[in-house]
């Protein structure tokens, strides 16, 4: 498969799931800030800062908010090897997102990590439902308490994505990659 078709699959594949996981996402965020300026569903919001281990509406704010599309797809591009790798194939798994739960479904890696440990990814029903998963890794990971932080003062995925670093073990350059990718893939567009 070239490049070009390997891209337009990809496209074709994730970007649907990722659009209407969003609009989920955004849909809800703006009702609870609705809610909270109004003062109603206060027990929902009180039930809601318990699955996302925050206390403030602020911080509830920051958990709940999707950022860019143009972020998601970048990382779901470079996790997936555009929709190319096992993870990818075998198990729905478009983020690469390791499993620590013996019960849940899963696949094992290729590779161990030293050489000792198997690493296990989790597998997924659908597509949706990886995205899904992956939003609320970024909701509530403790990872990505600065990038929850920096959502809610900016929708700029350039500088969001500077607060990625703990995603990946390549660090600092992960972000870099990040931004890279959404300009020459013009991903921005997805943002609007």
């Amino acid at each position: 498969m070239s490049v070009k078709e390997k891209k337009a699959r990809f496209y074709a594949l994730v970007v649907p799931a990722v659009q209407k996981v969003h609009k989920e996402l955004l849909t809800e965020y703006k009702q609870i800030a609705k809610d909270i300026k109004n003062g109603t569903n206060a027990q929902k919001i009180k039930a809601l800062k318990t699955t996302y281990k925050v206390k403030t509406d602020k911080e509830l704010l920051g958990a709940l908010k999707p950022h860019p599309q143009s972020i998601a797809i970048a990382q779901a591009a470079m996790e997936s090897s555009w929709a190319t790798s096992r993870f990818f194939v075998k198990a729905n798994n478009v983020f690469g997102m390791w499993s620590f739960n013996k019960k849940e479904p899963r696949i094992a890696a290729s590779e161990q990590r030293k050489g000792k440990k198997t690493i296990w990814l989790k597998k997924f029903a659908t597509l949706e439902d990886s995205v899904r998963a992956y939003f609320k890794l970024m909701a509530k990971g403790k990872a990505f308490k600065e990038f929850r932080a920096l959502r809610v003062q900016t929708n700029d995925p350039h500088k969001l994505v500077k607060k990625l670093d703990k995603y990946s073990e390549i660090g600092v350059a992960y972000g870099k990659e990040l931004s890279q990718m959404i300009r020459f893939n013009k991903l921005i567009k997805y943002d609007r």
